[in-house]
């Protein structure tokens, strides 16, 4: 392998699994807000990316884009207090079953709407750099850019802002935070609202490489397992999982054709197997 085949793959293992961190972020901050492993998330990534494709036609690329955000976060919203809300703490199989069914629903609803057959997704930031014998597609480094700015965005407003703060006092616990007079109910709607909207971030932004259809969603299960490999309930983790899964892939895919799709997986039960925490364990535990 020559050195440019070389890091051809890794940037592109390195985009793709940011594209995974970003979907694994509105897993974990649902579950560390809720308790509650949201299996239809993937489908926010869906959706933004077909909200994005049609807004787009009508008021521009960029607006488009802001628009289906919007749109998703409002999603996520109504998700949380209209249905789940009032289904917390309710058995977990059910909980399982249900975000399930709305994963069903919502690509039904897509297939219904914008039909089932892939649509292309305008490219942006199109061209490519060389840096040496390396050559860069502006559309891959716009996602690793994205990515380490949305982290650091992140990391700052779970640090210093006072709703971010209060969020991570809701993930710690829930009744000690309600006698601090933070309005639990209402914050997680927003921790809801954020997952959303960043998975649809992802979606937009990784739409030009898989096209937009109805099963991209399921990229959000790949992501799952890099949470999963970083240390469900650990942002850092999960950030760091779906960057191994992401690098794996590529590689795998060429040196072990046998194994192309499942590389991810096989990771995560090998991690599992060493480590059954993740890499990164929870820096507290959850009391009843």
């Amino acid at each position: 392998m020559s050195i440019q085949d070389f890091f051809t793959l890794l940037i592109a293992g390195i985009s793709q699994g940011c594209t995974y961190g970003l979907i694994a972020l509105g897993f974990v901050l649902v579950y560390k807000a809720t308790e509650i492993v949201n299996f239809s998330h993937g489908e926010f990534m869906m959706l933004g990316a077909f909200f994005a494709l049609m807004f787009s036609a009508y008021v521009g690329f960029w607006t488009g884009i802001i628009l289906a955000v919007c749109v998703l976060g409002l999603l996520g919203y109504l998700l949380d207090s209209v249905i789940m809300r009032r289904i917390g703490g309710e058995n977990p199989a059910l909980i399982f079953i249900i975000t399930v069914a709305f994963g069903f629903i919502f690509r039904s609803a897509a297939g219904m709407i914008w039909g089932w057959e892939p649509l292309a997704f305008p490219g942006y930031f199109n061209g490519t750099s060389q840096f040496g014998p390396i050559i860069v597609q502006h559309s891959r480094l716009a996602i690793i850019v994205l990515s380490i700015i949305l982290f650091i965005l992140l990391f700052v407003f779970f640090s210093y802002n006072r709703l971010g703060i209060a969020m991570q006092a809701i993930s710690q616990n829930q009744l000690a935070a309600y006698y601090m007079s933070i309005p639990v109910k209402q914050t997680t709607s927003l921790v809801w609202v954020l997952g959303a909207a960043i998975a649809a971030i992802a979606g937009i932004f990784n739409a030009p490489f898989t096209q937009v259809d109805t099963h991209i969603g399921f990229i959000g299960i790949k992501a799952l397992a890099g949470a999963i490999i970083g240390g469900f309930g650990s942002i850092p983790g999960a950030i760091i999982g779906c960057l191994i899964i992401g690098i794996l892939e590529p590689f795998s895919d060429l040196f072990l054709p046998a194994v192309k799709g499942i590389s991810g997986y096989l990771a995560m039960f090998i991690i599992l197997m060493i480590r059954p925490d993740g890499l990164i364990r929870q820096t507290f535990v959850k009391k009843v």
